[in-house]
């Protein structure tokens, strides 16, 4: 037997005589309202609810002749009152709760259904702020966090997928419930009503522009188990938080298999890479691996910006994630369809390019019914031994700088435009970061080393790779753009750039040795652009 106190062990089970039920989501409730009076239970319920049981034909007694206080101020005010609050939170075999039950003329309620006002769905549909201030649930958290206290006696209930459940319980223990059950109940409830705060405190920060507020937390509902984690022996789910953000949380699957943890990870980046280049500007197609872009480009049409990102890298593109920028027609899926990938994300497919995918059943496919706006703002979150790192997303974009020139040389408009190509795609490459870039192609991705003339010495590798397997005479560095999502600390890290064929890069400057560096690209007539704004990504 636990204990509920010094003095009184909680009974193992307890018998359902009295049900609140309170729902803002009635998906199911007059299912199991039957079985409840099937099961000889007193039905107390509120507003709506109440008015959906009774027109089901079912006795249902109204809140306001417990407490013998009608609804007032817009239902605003209907539960808060001791014949509901006593009713919960009594403990059953407390002789002074007992005899004050008595004498204040408490029922006590043994069986709590209660779900909230959709505060969640009204901040995702952007919701003006008195509409979504009004769908703040006060009453209903109250009662959840009474009734899940009390758990000792009293089952709570928030969740409609919990309903068979609470019916087979009560079919095979002749109407009562047992403890452990109660137990489950009562921890499912307390983290429903900290996600729900959760939303409300941080639709609070955003709307108030407060970026770093005093307490900070981070809520979710699961979406969905994973079969593991990055690796079999670590378990995982999958978390959605209500951003209205077009990306793989929000995403429709319409064929494969279930998305794995590195998928929804690698999937995430892949999505958040190709949302910096939108539609209007003509096509695009990032493939990642590894959280890191292996190929990206654009083209004139959808099928040239794939190969040509496909080009890139086509030894790593294998198992990797392909995301798109525009509608997935057909020509482009026959393509894709030629390659081992494991997820196809767009904002868009084709009827005809649907049919296509079919063909490879463990395709995971995609349609997300947009792109993400990189300059919107919100967080991102890491865990850290006893903490939790949040900071902004990096919204910083290309277009929106004032890019200095500190060369002798300007980059010419050519120059220019793979300057801003390759600075992108820097911006999602884990650091240190080396992107070289040719007429809207990469040409050669370093990733995540711990020196940056590492990352310029493989992209250099990578773009020689891609010559040889592709047949070209020259690797794509010649001629190339080269972005540093960092600035460069020595000169190595440039000429190391220069002697892959770069004449002209892009980088944040910042370095004390920047003077040092700019008289290396004036030596070797190489054009050098500063952003002022650093892009760490780890």
């Amino acid at each position: 037997m636990a204990v509920v106190s010094k003095k009184i062990p909680a009974p193992d089970k307890v018998k359902i005589r009295t049900a609140l039920l309170s729902v803002s989501d009635k998906t199911g409730i007059i299912e199991l309202a039957k079985a409840l009076a099937e099961q000889g239970v007193r039905l107390l319920s509120t507003g709506g609810t109440h008015k959906a049981i009774a027109a089901a034909g079912l006795d249902v007694t109204d809140v306001s002749e417990v407490t013998g206080f009608p609804e007032i101020m817009d239902g605003r005010v209907k539960t808060l009152h001791p014949g509901v609050h006593g009713g919960l939170l009594a403990i059953r075999d407390d002789e002074d709760h007992v005899a004050a039950m008595k004498e204040h003329g408490i029922t006590g309620i043994d069986l709590s259904v209660i779900n909230l006002y959709p505060f969640e769905e009204v901040r995702a549909a952007g919701g003006d702020y008195p509409t979504t201030v009004e769908n703040i649930d006060i009453g209903g958290p109250a009662m959840i966090r009474a009734s899940a206290k009390n758990h000792a006696y009293v089952t709570i209930v928030t969740d409609p997928s919990d309903y068979p459940a609470l019916i087979e319980a009560l079919g095979s223990n002749d109407g009562h419930t047992v403890y452990a059950f109660r137990q489950k109940l009562a921890a499912k409830a307390y983290a429903r009503t900290a996600a729900y705060d959760t939303a409300i405190s941080n639709w609070f920060a955003e709307a108030l522009d407060i970026e770093i507020p005093r307490y900070r937390t981070i809520g979710g509902v699961l979406k969905e188990e994973m079969r593991y984690g990055e690796n079999p022996h670590q378990s995982a789910g999958f978390y959605v938080t209500g951003e209205n953000r077009p990306g793989v949380a929000t995403a429709t699957l319409l064929q494969g298999k279930q998305l794995s943890y590195n998928n929804i990870n690698d999937t995430d980046g892949a999505f958040e890479l190709i949302g910096e280049f939108t539609a209007d500007k003509g096509p695009a197609c990032a493939i990642i691996k590894h959280a890191n872009p292996c190929g990206v480009a654009t083209g004139p049409t959808l099928k040239d910006a794939y190969l040509r990102a496909l080009a890139c890298d086509s030894t790593s593109a294998f198992g990797g994630i392909i995301a798109l920028n525009q509608l997935l027609d057909s020509e482009t899926a026959e393509e894709i369809v030629k390659l081992f990938t494991e997820v196809i994300i767009a904002p868009e497919v084709s009827e005809e390019a649907k049919a296509i995918i079919a063909k490879k059943p463990n395709l995971r496919l995609l349609v997300t019914g947009g792109l993400p706006d990189p300059r919107s703002r919100g967080i991102t979150a890491k865990t850290v031994a006893g903490g939790l790192l949040v900071q902004t997303r990096d919204n910083g974009m290309i277009e929106d700088l004032d890019l200095r020139v500190v060369t002798k040389r300007a980059p010419t408009p050519t120059e220019l435009e793979d300057l801003k190509f390759a600075y992108k795609v820097a911006k999602h490459v884990k650091s240190n970061a080396i992107v070289y870039a040719k007429e809207g192609q990469t040409a050669g991705i370093g990733a995540g080393q711990m020196s940056r003339i590492d990352s310029a010495r493989i992209a250099g590798l990578k773009a020689e790779e891609a010559a040889k397997t592709m047949g070209w005479a020259e690797p794509m560095t010649k001629g190339s753009a080269v972005a540093s999502e960092a600035f460069f600390p020595f000169a190595d890290g440039l000429l190391s750039a220069i002697s892959a064929g770069a004449t002209a890069v892009i980088q944040p400057g910042g370095s004390m040795r920047d003077a040092e560096v700019i008289a290396a690209a004036d030596e070797h007539g190489v054009a050098m652009v500063f952003t002022g704004m650093r892009h760490f990504r780890h």
